[in-house]
């Protein structure tokens, strides 16, 4: 696709285009997003921004004032609540629990702006239930608040179908829809996208403007092409198999070698998180001993998340990733990892 671009560039690499992105690749992501995630917008409701963190910065910039409550996840990804308290945002970390955020707890204060994993919360891997995602909509309408949905791996459900996205389900306009090409394509194309309300679009394509002008013409109209083809779904289904395969072969694994296992996460994603059992050691330790032994295994702080409580249990929680992974280095590291810790 890059090599047939370059043949018919014109002044695509010597001029400016449009901030928000490359027509085409805006109207193949709002196809996309209709059947995948029950997301229905028009192309100029969407900025195509450098991946998710990109996505952070520019819906930051519209909507976080300083001393304003932002409402994070607690356990939550940290390259997100950075982001926000950057830029002068309160923290207001809300516990997760096996139905994801709980919305009880949401402040009663108007304005604030929220960053929720619906589908696949990062970095414990619940989903949110559809009665929980409900009342957080609510909450934002009551409170004039806004949601940053971070859908970032939700192309990959291996259980069932998955439930329509927060996004799919705001019917007055609260919620702002940030997705990527970094998991599925890989990160190092730099290209993701934020899904902005309507009341929003035209200040979003300006800050866009003011940030850096839009993104590489050329990675848009690959990307773009790989889409309209055709290619990008047959792609998604054909990787979406090969995860299913090495994240059964990884409980498979964890169930010969330790027994029935506390497993969250496991519906969908490319990692899953195992509540280490008593007796043994914390995760920050089994992290330690897996990497001596040569296996990659993650405590919560490795993982990028951020705990705001020492009390919640985090410690005794280890991510595991699988999608890099054959299924026969899988089984190896869960093996080599059993033996290290009965060391």
């Amino acid at each position: 696709h890059i090599k047939n671009r370059l043949k018919s560039v014109g002044t695509n690499l010597t001029s400016y285009s449009d901030p928000a992105g490359l027509l085409e690749l805006r109207r193949a992501i709002a196809k996309h997003l209709a059947p995948a995630r029950g997301v229905v917008a028009d192309p100029d409701q969407i900025v195509i921004v450098g991946g998710c963190q990109d996505g952070f910065n520019l819906v930051g910039r519209l909507l976080v004032k300083p001393g304003c409550a932002a409402v994070v996840e607690s356990p939550c990804y940290q390259g997100a609540a950075f982001v926000l308290e950057s830029l002068g945002a309160t923290l207001h970390p809300v516990p997760v629990d096996q139905d994801g955020l709980d919305v009880s707890l949401l402040p009663k204060t108007t304005g604030a702006v929220a960053y929720v994993t619906p589908s696949h919360q990062y970095p414990i891997g619940v989903t949110m239930s559809l009665q929980r995602r409900l009342e957080l909509l609510a909450w934002a309408t009551q409170y004039d608040a806004y949601v940053m949905e971070d859908d970032y791996d939700s192309d990959f459900r291996f259980i069932g179908s998955p439930l329509t996205a927060l996004k799919g389900l705001d019917r007055n306009e609260r919620v702002i829809y940030l997705g990527t090409f970094s998991k599925c394509m890989g990160p190092g194309l730099r290209l993701g996208y934020v899904v902005l309300p309507r009341r929003l679009a035209e200040a979003g394509r300006r800050m866009k403007m003011l940030m850096n002008n839009g993104q590489s013409w050329l990675e848009q109209a690959a990307m773009a092409d790989f889409m309209t083809s055709g290619e990008f779904g047959r792609h998604l289904r054909r990787i979406r198999q090969l995860y299913r395969d090495r994240r059964d072969a990884l409980l498979n694994a964890l169930k010969n070698h330790f027994g029935d296992c506390e497993i969250y996460g496991d519906q969908a994603g490319m990692h899953l998180v195992w509540r280490l059992p008593d007796g043994f050691p914390d995760a920050a330790e089994v992290e330690r001993r897996g990497l001596a032994a040569g296996v990659g295994v993650c405590s919560l702080a490795t993982g990028s998340a951020l705990r705001f409580d020492e009390n919640d249990g985090g410690d005794r929680l280890l991510m595991l990733g699988f999608v890099a992974l054959t299924e026969k280095e899988i089984e190896n590291g869960v093996a080599r990892l059993a033996q290290a810790l009965k060391a």
